[in-house]
């Protein structure tokens, strides 16, 4: 174990994590972050155009823009551990102990949880093999490539219709799919979407295979009440098929929602857990984007801030 005990440990190093690395060694607050990765999800996409201060980025030059900004104040400061996994979160007394994959343990005051999130993957056929080849699970990342081109958004939820609302500004028409008999996004959200001439909606479908050579084509999909299987030719599927949170190391340690994301206090980013702050796509927050997992750090680091020198 290291004896020392720390301020603050970061977990995570996407633009939460690393905003939040930042903060700490500009406030002078001993800390360690660990990550296996920079970069988070957005390491995958290949033109990012929302990321303040870069028009055009993408998801790899954004992860190294990240790790470089981070070790700018790796010092007697800050601790970068990486590339590392942590894997366990417990409480001892008033310390918290973050053991990792490289059987180091660090004992720390306070703790930022900013663990990230997966896609849920579309299960069908090549979707896998066209994935960043117009199947794609960020809209906000990719919709401008597809300006003027047919392209359909796979869930009928809210994230499925606001994903369909962005892209109907580029494409040349939107259409969603829905496996249920009824979409489960806001009434008021779904009729102002079909009232648009470029969009159309279908329920009751099960989308079973990507079509296409070198990049989407098409989608196959089967009618769930005529087990009809029918076609539809486009240039780009965007899927919003929900998240999956990485929180799995805090689920015994701090309160998680229906959906396993860490339960905060929107104004400070605390958890239920006194101590421990979360930040970006792990949490409970109404929206998730890079721009917005930074500006979460930064609260939360201004709390913790605040806690270490008041407590």
């Amino acid at each position: 174990m290291d004896t020392q005990i720390y301020d603050l440990v970061i977990i995570g190093g996407g633009p939460a994590g690393v905003t939040a690395g930042v903060y700490a060694a500009r406030k002078q607050l001993k800390s360690v972050l660990i990550t296996d990765a920079f970069g988070g999800q957005s390491t995958v996409s290949e033109d990012i155009q929302n990321w303040i201060g870069f028009p055009h980025i993408s998801g790899m030059e954004l992860a190294k823009k990240l790790e470089e900004h981070l070790r700018e104040y790796a010092d007697d400061t800050l601790l970068i551990d990486f590339p590392i996994r942590a894997e366990s979160l417990t409480k001892n007394n008033d310390l918290f102990i973050v053991k990792t994959s490289a059987d180091t343990e660090y004992q720390t005051r306070a703790v930022l949880l900013a663990l990230g999130s997966k896609r849920r993957k579309l299960p069908a056929k090549n979707a896998d093999i066209f994935e960043h080849k117009g199947v794609t699970y960020c809209a906000s990342c990719d919709g401008p490539m597809f300006t003027g081109k047919d392209v359909a958004v796979i869930g009928g939820g809210n994230a499925g219709f606001e994903t369909a609302a962005q892209l109907l500004a580029y494409a040349k028409s939107v259409t969603l799919f829905e496996f249920a008999d009824k979409f489960a996004a806001d009434e008021i959200t779904v009729n102002k979407l079909l009232q648009n001439p470029k969009f159309k909606a279908i329920s009751n479908a099960q989308v079973t295979e990507i079509l296409g050579e070198q990049f989407v084509s098409g989608i196959k999909y089967k009618d769930r009440t005529t087990n009809d299987e029918k076609e539809i030719s486009l240039s780009g599927v965007f899927v919003e098929i929900g998240m999956i949170p990485n929180t799995e190391i805090a689920k015994n340690i701090v309160e998680l929602n229906d959906y396993n994301q860490i339960k905060v206090d929107p104004r400070t980013q605390k958890t239920t857990a006194a101590g421990i702050w979360a930040a970006g796509d792990c949490t409970d927050g109404l929206y998730h984007q890079n721009n917005i997992a930074s500006g979460d750090a930064v609260k939360a680091l201004e709390d913790i801030y605040i806690y270490l020198n008041t407590n």
